[in-house]
């Protein structure tokens, strides 16, 4: 009977720890929600931006992402967002969908633009640039680089003008 009790009050003190370091992370890991007023932007791509991202200005934490939909009549993704309710943005500032590193989280980085009107509560930020596609980029740079030759690692000079004169052979 005493082995149980042993084992009980064990496995209450780390359920007790790991509780206790949940908090602790949450409350040091800056996921707050962010008091504002929402703006919305409209993105061709959103890879990899979730609900609760940063939204920065200059690199500091302005805001938050709150909830990303479909335009079923535009299929671009409409992203909102909360901003700080002391920041005011003009109505020609763009956002754009960034990435922390390489195998960092994306975020939306706000560019204010040099208007003198600002956007309202409920506004549309219009110039904006989605997310980049890494995977797509790196299968670009490998398949153009190393070309159909069978991977030839000779200089470029000699593949130009190899190419050269095969496209004037055929006329």
């Amino acid at each position: 009977m005493s082995n149980r009790l042993i084992e009980s009050l064990a496995g209450a003190a780390v359920i007790a720890v790991a509780v206790g370091f949940a908090a602790y992370s949450y409350s040091r890991a800056g996921i707050e929600s962010v008091d504002g007023y929402e703006l919305s932007a409209n993105f061709n791509r959103v890879d990899g931006l979730v609900v609760g991202n940063d939204v920065r200005i200059s690199g500091v934490k302005v805001g938050s992402v709150t909830a990303q939909d479909l335009n079923p009549q535009t299929y671009m993704a409409v992203v909102r967002m909360t901003v700080r309710s002391d920041i005011e943005l003009p109505t020609d500032s763009s956002a754009k969908i960034a990435s922390d590193g390489l195998l960092g989280g994306k975020f939306v980085s706000l560019e204010p633009g040099g208007d003198i009107d600002m956007l309202a509560p409920g506004g549309e930020i219009e110039y904006t640039q989605g997310s980049v596609n890494l995977e797509e980029l790196i299968g670009q740079v490998i398949y153009s680089s190393g070309g159909g030759a069978g991977g030839s690692s000779g200089g470029g000079a000699n593949n130009e003008a190899g190419s050269t004169s095969s496209e004037e052979s055929p006329q």
